[in-house]
């Protein structure tokens, strides 16, 4: 399989008949907003798309959602078709957007729907394609109803109900809105989507002057835990660097890319982002990467991504060519709350799975998705399946922070 291509993506593509640009139009407050979709995000200007975006979150910047679009990682070979949701008023001026897909399959999404399109196609029913509202192979929680004025409470209840509209129109079995943010999350709801709860790990920044400080909040056990780590990777003779910026070369890309291929090979068997995505990042958003590099013996071992927010560092993705003790944490947990202690960011995401974090200082944080389904007993049969799924994440939630590794008050 072609690096980038998710299972199952060019082949479902074929036999799918996808919807073409929708315009629907609505009257908010006093203006009418005109709802459109596009097939490439080149179709709209930068400066535009960032003005509703932000820079807060790179993930949903223009930079980064091209970069995923030119580099052939997030296209209609590979299963997700952009059909990115612009909102513009009676003047044309974008107010809102959207990056949206049309997707033939349910890879890289990370809220796993597999056993609903499976469940749809016994009953009859197609489930491919459908309209994701996300950041392809992204997990990370942010903004999805993109507002040029982000208090504008109307406008954002508005586009919810939009992107419904936009769904029925172009005759998706479901839509769906994944990792968006509680404000999001409220709105969706009011226009009838069901909410999923999920959970994530992050490790928050309580103003430590440095790791050693962080480590002094944690209990006895943990932080004498963590610190036999730190001296056995050292130990093992691994240097660890954290490169940003203009320090990044290709070189470092290509060191990367072959840890991302070696480990996208043993987990997925398909890696979803290209080499030339890796590129098109250096060019475009090389600033707000912090890539920790390891070397070993004169040569690079290991690489960890990260994306510097504007108050967060958001881990993504790993790998290595040997195994070293320890090495993961290391690189992925350890040298990034260094780096955001360093730049006093607020906290650090380090995605789903994996209860080795929370021993770690790395806490469970809820994440947020919405989704609507066409056919009323298919979504009402979903409704009652997310009301037990919901008590069980909290029950796992409440057992995990039962066991923080931070001390106790008077411990």
């Amino acid at each position: 399989m072609r690096p980038g291509l998710a299972p199952g993506g060019s082949d479902h593509y074929k036999d799918v008949d996808l919807p073409s640009v929708t315009v629907i139009t609505m009257a908010v407050a006093a203006t009418t907003i005109t709802f459109r979709t596009i097939e490439r995000l080149g179709d709209v200007g930068a400066d535009e798309w960032n003005a509703c975006a932000g820079h807060a979150n790179p993930f949903v910047t223009h930079a980064f959602l091209r970069a995923l679009e030119d580099s052939g990682s997030a296209t209609g070979r590979t299963g997700w078709r952009p059909h990115h949701v612009l909102a513009e008023d009676a003047h044309g001026r974008l107010v809102a957007c959207a990056p949206a897909y049309l997707k033939t399959h349910s890879y890289g999404e990370y809220v796993f729907d597999h056993g609903w399109a499976e469940a749809y196609a016994r009953a009859g029913g197609r489930y491919y394609p459908k309209l994701q509202i996300a950041v392809p192979f992204s997990p990370v929680p942010g903004p999805r109803l993109l507002l040029r004025e982000p208090g504008d409470e109307a406008l954002r209840h508005a586009f919810a109900r939009g992107l419904v509209e936009i769904a029925r129109q172009a005759g998706v079995s479901s839509l769906h809105v994944t990792f968006c943010t509680e404000a999001d999350r409220d709105a969706l709801a009011a226009a009838g989507l069901l909410v999923r709860t999920g959970f994530q790990y992050h490790w928050l920044n309580h103003g430590y002057a440095d790791f050693d400080a962080f480590l002094a909040a944690l209990n006895h056990g943990k932080r004498k835990a963590i610190r036999k780590e730190r001296r056995e990777v050292a130990a093992q003779g691994v240097e660890l660097r954290v490169i940003t910026g203009d320090e990044l070369t290709r070189a470092h890309w290509d060191a990367f890319f072959g840890f991302y291929i070696a480990t996208s090979d043993r987990k997925w068997g398909s890696p979803y982002l290209t080499r030339a995505f890796f590129d098109q990042l250096h060019d475009s958003l090389r600033d707000r990467v912090a890539l920790v590099l390891g070397r070993h013996a004169g040569s690079w071992v290991c690489g960890a991504l990260n994306l510097i927010g504007e108050d967060a560092l958001y881990g993504r993705n790993w790998g290595a060519s040997e195994d070293f003790k320890h090495l993961h944490f290391e690189a992925c947990y350890y040298q990034a709350l260094d780096f955001a202690i360093a730049r006093g960011l607020a906290r650090v995401e380090a995605g789903a799975q994996g209860e080795h974090k929370l021993q770690r200082g790395y806490l469970p944080a809820r994440t947020w998705s919405a989704h609507w389904l066409r056919e009323p007993a298919f979504a009402r049969a979903v409704q009652e399946f997310l009301a037990r799924e919901r008590h069980g994440i909290d029950g796992v939630i409440a057992e995990l922070e039962a066991h923080s590794p931070f001390r106790r008050e008077g411990g």
